[in-house]
């Protein structure tokens, strides 16, 4: 059996049910799961000394668009509120083909990896030029991390009083056809499993009822989950009621978009009612700060949905609408913002850390990541306190407050994904130099 000693961590923030934190541990790995915490472990194995750090479940980011990391602080796209920047944008990305897609999600997880996230999702929802989730699954198998992508999907362009230009929307039938192909492809649904995909349209001004109700049909007869964007900001919100008549939660509910198959990103703008459905229904929301603070969207009541019982995790959204992927951050300005809008108290360091691991998971149906303990996959996050961001932190557990941001070692399903701070799946200059490369010739056309 192969085995991997995490040896004396200073102090291991476990997110088990009773949210146990240990101070000089060992953790045992057998097999890609957690075999063993204690103290005076051994093994034939592996040792990797972890004295000096905080170890914690690998974070896992609920809300991604990978393929825009090529498009970061776009020029005439910096300054402006959702309509108007997706507009900007959407000319650049019907360019976009296999390889922009493959080496965009290659650069997307290195730079969640090295901020230690192990498990993501991915909604993709537009493919110009053959592109295809295919590209993006192979970058995820690539760089070694857990994967949960999502075929997204545009269907009303504009000359149908959609958002989207007319070249980057699809048939619906034809969506819902490759939609069924990706999921017998690649779609696992066992303990442990490295992918597992959904079904995702992307919004309520982007596809017709129809696909949103033969969406969430395909996805249940299927076994898979469901994604969608929801009650973005002020926008979002005025489109509903005036297209719909009714508010977001209520048209997520009448097509059957509840529910704990279900979640839905960024939801800034739920009211007290829809927040109780989230609740009752057991929907999850994938918080997205930095972006809805970067677009101008507004601070989600996630203070209240927490209180409600509804599941929250986090997302770093697209980088062209946040411009970075580090999870470490996301999770600081979760805190923060909670603060701003609650005061001081409204949420401490520990809880915001709880919902970037354990809350993830649970998000994404993946009882079987998220915490540190015996039987739960060997997703774990190493984070040396001996540097500069820590130095003078009495309490370097909290480590939202102080830091470090960029992970020492990250393992998923116990293998070694990034050591001494370097990925090791991936040349990571060279990945860069073409993502790089890339850019310039999106922007030169």
């Amino acid at each position: 059996m192969a085995e991997i000693l995490i040896k004396d961590a200073d102090h291991v923030l476990t997110m088990n049910d009773a949210r146990q934190e240990l101070a000089k541990v060992d953790i045992l790995i057998r097999d890609g799961v957690i075999a063993e915490l204690g103290q005076g472990l051994q093994t034939g194995g592996e040792v990797v000394p972890a004295r000096g750090c905080v170890v914690t479940p690998g974070l896992v980011n609920t809300h991604h668009h990978l393929y825009q990391s090529l498009t970061r602080a776009v020029p005439g796209a910096q300054d402006a509120l959702l309509f108007g920047w997706l507009q900007t944008l959407y000319p650049i990305w019907a360019r976009f083909g296999p390889e922009e897609m493959r080496v965009s999600a290659l650069t997307g997880l290195a730079e969640l990896a090295l901020s230690g996230c192990t498990l993501s999702s991915d909604h993709l929802y537009l493919y110009p030029n053959g592109s295809r989730l295919d590209d993006t699954i192979e970058a995820a198998q690539e760089i070694g991390l857990r994967f949960h992508p999502t075929r997204g999907a545009m269907s009303i362009g504009e000359s149908a009083g959609g958002l989207p230009p007319d070249t980057l929307v699809e048939d619906e039938a034809a969506i819902l056809d490759d939609c069924i192909r990706v999921i017998d492809a690649f779609h696992d649904p066992k303990e442990g499993s490295m992918c597992r995909v959904g079904v995702a349209p992307c919004s309520p001004f982007s596809v017709s009822r129809e696909l949103m109700r033969d969406a969430a049909l395909l996805a249940r007869e299927k076994g898979v989950m469901l994604h969608t964007h929801l009650a973005e900001n002020d926008e979002d919100i005025t489109y509903s009621l005036s297209k719909f008549g009714c508010r977001p939660g209520q048209f997520a509910e009448e097509l059957g978009w509840t529910g704990n198959d279900v979640w839905h990103a960024h939801c800034v703008k739920l009211n007290a009612d829809e927040i109780d459905l989230m609740a009752k229904t057991r929907t999850g929301v994938a918080h997205c700060p930095c972006s809805n603070c970067r677009l101008g969207s507004g601070i989600a009541p996630i203070r209240n949905m927490r209180d409600a019982g509804v599941a929250v995790g986090l997302g770093v959204d697209g980088s062209a609408s946040n411009d970075t992927g580090n999870m470490v951050l996301e999770a600081r300005q979760a805190m923060l913002l909670q603060r701003v809008a609650r005061g001081a108290d409204a949420m401490s360091a520990r809880e915001a850390l709880e919902i970037a691991t354990r809350g993830g998971a649970r998000v994404l149906g993946r009882q079987d990541c998220g915490q540190l303990s015996p039987g739960k996959r060997a997703d774990i996050a190493i984070w040396d306190c001996s540097g500069t961001e820590a130095a003078g932190s009495w309490d370097p557990a909290a480590l939202l407050l102080a830091g470090p941001h960029r992970v020492r070692d990250l393992f998923v399903e116990g293998r070694q994904i990034v050591r001494g701070g370097f990925l090791t799946t991936v040349d990571l200059p060279v990945l860069i130099r073409k993502q790089n490369d890339l850019a310039r010739g999106l922007a030169a056309a």
